[in-house]
This record gives C-alpha cells, sequence and structure tokens, in this order.
C-alpha cells in the first residue's frame, strides 16, 4: 500500500472514529436535562380539570425558590420545574415532559437571565425571545394558560464578570417579553421593577450574589405571581 492510500485510510479511520466519539458523547449528555424530574414527573398523578396544576418553569433562581420557600408551592399545589444553570434553549428542550405532560391548567415561564450570561452560548435576544415565544405557543396548542414574567434585574455575573452590559440587556429583554403579552393578551409579572436598584441591580436587601433571591426576595415575588395566578384561574 503506498503511502498516500495509507495516509487516506487513516484520515477515514479518524474521521470514523470522532464520528464514535461523538455520537456516544451525545447519547451520553443530555442537554436539556430531561432526566432531572423524569421519576417526579412519572409519580404524579394524572391531573383533572379541577385540580388547575401549576408549573413553574425556571432555572436556579425558580429551583432554589422550591428549595427555600418549599411551603409556598405544596400549600398551594405548584410543582417548580427549575433547574440551575439552564437557558431558554434547553428550557424548550423539555417543555414536553416538564410541562405539556404534566397536563397543567397553567405554566410560569422565567426565562431569561441565564441567557444573558451566556451559560450555552454568545446572548442572541431574538433567539432567546424566539425561545420564549415558542414555549408560549406550544402551552396554547395544548391549552395550557401562559403567564410570563420579567427576568430579574443583575448588574453581573459572578462567573462570567466578562458580560458588563448585562443590565441593559436583560431591560430590553423584559420590554420586549412585556410588550409581547400585552399585544396577545398574557398576563405578565414584574419583578424587575419591584426588585430592582437605583443602579438596574438586583436590591441587596433581596440578595446575597446579585443574582439569586434570599428568602427575603421570595417574599416579594410570591404575592405577585400567585395573584396573577389566581385571577388567571
Amino acid at each position: 500500500m503506498d503511502k498516500r492510500r495509507l495516509s487516506q485510510w487513516m484520515l477515514l479511520a479518524v474521521v470514523c472514529l470522532s464520528f464514535s466519539i461523538g455520537e456516544s458523547y451525545a447519547q451520553k449528555n443530555d442537554f436539556g436535562n430531561l432526566a432531572r424530574y423524569s421519576k417526579q414527573n412519572a409519580a404524579l398523578p394524572q391531573a383533572t380539570k379541577k385540580d388547575k396544576r401549576v408549573v413553574f418553569m425556571g432555572n436556579s433562581i425558580t429551583e432554589g425558590w422550591v428549595r427555600t420557600h418549599p411551603d409556598f408551592f405544596k400549600s398551594n399545589g405548584y410543582i417548580g420545574r427549575g433547574i440551575g444553570g439552564q437557558t431558554s434553549y434547553q428550557f424548550l428542550l423539555r417543555f414536553r415532559e416538564d410541562v405539556i405532560n404534566l397536563s397543567p391548567a397553567l405554566v410560569v415561564i422565567n426565562a431569561g437571565t441565564n441567557d444573558v450570561a451566556e451559560n450555552t452560548q454568545a446572548y442572541n435576544e431574538d433567539y432567546t425571545f424566539g425561545n420564549i415565544v415558542s414555549m408560549v405557543e406550544l402551552a396554547k396548542a395544548n391549552k395550557i394558560k401562559v403567564i410570563l414574567t420579567s427576568v430579574l434585574p443583575a448588574a453581573a455575573f459572578k462567573w462570567r464578570m466578562e458580560i458588563k452590559d448585562a443590565p441593559q440587556k436583560i431591560k430590553s429583554l423584559n420590554d420586549r417579553i412585556e410588550a409581547y403579552a400585552k399585544a396577545n393578551k398574557i398576563p405578565f409579572v414584574n419583578y424587575y421593577k419591584a426588585m430592582v436598584d437605583e443602579n438596574q441591580a438586583l436590591n441587596s436587601q433581596y440578595t446575597k450574589d446579585g443574582v439569586h433571591p434570599t428568602s427575603d426576595g421570595y417574599d416579594i415575588m410570591e404575592p405577585l405571581i400567585k395573584a396573577a395566578i389566581e385571577k388567571a384561574l
């Protein structure tokens, strides 16, 4: 076998090996983390119209809410489906498993913080907004009511300090979500307005790290969202 043919075979072997490794990696890694709530979802009884089940779709802000104030969810029959670090792209991937298949009467969507923080890719407002609209349309197609909520204020992200314009991006996305909600007669809950300080940051009374609410922060959010849910249902 001449050197040229040997090189071609070696290149083909490398390419095939790369595809094999890539396929194996894709199969072993759950980008949307659909497995996170699979057992809890399977354990839920089938919802009836009388149940008026409410699901909270979100990131660590929602996940931390359930952990910090579990009684708020238990006493109201709310279901938390937050996963820390996730972006709207991942929400959309697991929307069927963690929302639609649970047959809720209503879903509360809080998306955008980790998109701006570029947790999965460079931030693109059009893409993030599009993901939110897609979730709304999926919910409506399945006769699930929607409440949209603002991204919480954040001056910066400690894990992505190179991002210097977070406040501007968050404000722009919130304005767009609110305008869309108004145009489509969807309830919009403005956590941002209730929790922002004069520097467009999350008020220090309600956070320790500038991004995630403390128990006091959730105390601010709870009456806002509960009133909206009760009105919507």
